[in-house]
């Protein structure tokens, strides 16, 4: 069987639209903070937000690699960009609703849209590593292996924070922090694990 074959183009576009995806989910975290309330979840998006910061160093190296100036705009890049800045503006929206607990909520699920995007992202960015070669796929390898923990992380946990403030507005007995960050899960199959076992954990 030949070796599969990638767009070079699209490829190009990708990282562009990861570069955006880093600078957003910065301000993304920089807002979802000033709606955070559980300190546990306080301290999970200030590591968070460390974190992202060094992905958008991973991927100006990767544009570095590929030739590209990591500011340059595309039509794709530019609607990443009109969903980021919408993420931030409704969760500023949820703070002018003087519900604190419904803000923060509000802000959990902006940071699950923004680490789905994200998340996809570098799975993506993975699938042309594997088939990638030369210095670019060496490149495209290390970056994609420096982050994809990360971004499982942020996804995975983020989700279940979402569910259990969700099931705790609701009145109903909530696992928090939640059992995603108990057991500390970095895949689906983890998390899905995890939030079967939460009845055990109430």
């Amino acid at each position: 069987m030949s070796k599969a074959r990638y767009d070079s183009q699209q490829l190009n576009d990708l990282v562009l639209q990861m570069m955006e995806t880093e600078l957003g989910g910065e301000q993304v975290y920089r807002t979802a903070l000033t709606c955070a309330v559980n300190p546990d979840l306080k301290e999970e998006w200030e590591g968070y937000l460390q974190e992202t910061l060094t992905h958008q160093e991973v991927v100006r190296s990767l544009c570095d690699t590929l030739g590209l100036d990591p500011d340059t705009q595309s039509p794709t890049r530019r609607v990443v960009k009109h969903i980021g800045e919408s993420l931030v503006k409704a969760m500023q929206l949820a703070k002018q609703g003087g519900d604190p607990a419904a803000a923060q909520l509000v802000a959990c699920e902006c940071v699950v849209h923004a680490e789905t995007k994200d998340h996809a992202n570098w799975e993506l960015l993975g699938k042309v590593a594997e088939v990638a070669t030369g210095d670019l796929g060496r490149a495209l390898k290390a970056a994609h292996e420096a982050v994809e923990k990360d971004e499982d992380h942020h996804l995975y946990h983020t989700k279940g924070w979402c569910r259990e403030l969700a099931i705790e507005a609701l009145g109903l007995p909530a696992v928090l922090p939640p059992p995603e960050e108990v057991k500390n899960v970095e895949t689906a199959i983890g998390a899905s694990r995890a939030e079967q076992q939460r009845e055990s954990m109430l």
